[in-house]
């Protein structure tokens, strides 16, 4: 038994001294840099020229072309023509006291322009299938609606009546 023990230590120093040693060596093998290498620095992006800024002439020609190009309104359909043949001009009297004026617009054949308080809209014909008169802005998302009875203004953005209960000289109450 003691050969057995004997050659068990032996065997236990041999194992704890490779794994001591061994922790050792591999450090000595490959040495580790804890930084990484250093990037070389981007370049900033480099920035766009100006913009060169318009002389006096050039910036009232600009403006001019819009509105050049505004007078010229698309062609409107049979429907819509046929629609804008019923609009009842003039002015309207509606409730709680307040007005609205309806005028043919001279630059454009068959559009229409509303008058409440100090707000301009500018209406083209809509076609319906009802029967009713239907004036738009859809850019400022007001419509015109007569029937025979009577007009009101809406709010098509949010959906609801601005002006109810208008009446001009040809509508029956």
């Amino acid at each position: 038994m003691l050969k057995t023990s004997k050659m068990s230590l032996v065997l236990s120093s041999l194992l704890l001294s490779a794994a001591v040693t061994l922790p050792v060596a591999a450090q000595t093998a490959a040495p580790v840099d804890p930084k990484p290498a250093a990037k070389p620095a981007a370049k900033p992006a480099p920035k766009p020229a100006p913009k060169p800024t318009p002389k006096p002439a050039a910036i009232s020609a600009a403006k001019a072309a819009p509105a050049a190009a505004g007078a010229a309104a698309p062609a409107l359909s049979a429907g819509q023509q046929e629609t804008a043949s019923r609009v009842m001009v003039g002015t309207a009297q509606c409730e709680f006291g307040e007005q609205v004026q309806i005028v043919a617009d001279d630059h454009k054949p068959g559009h229409f322009r509303l008058h409440h308080k100090a707000d301009v809209y500018n209406l083209a014909p809509e076609a319906t299938t009802t029967g009713a008169v239907r004036l738009e802005d859809k850019r400022k998302g007001i419509m015109w609606l007569q029937i025979p009875s009577k007009s009101m203004l809406m709010n098509t953005k949010i959906g609801q009546r601005m002006i109810d209960n208008c009446l001009m000289g040809q509508q029956t109450g």
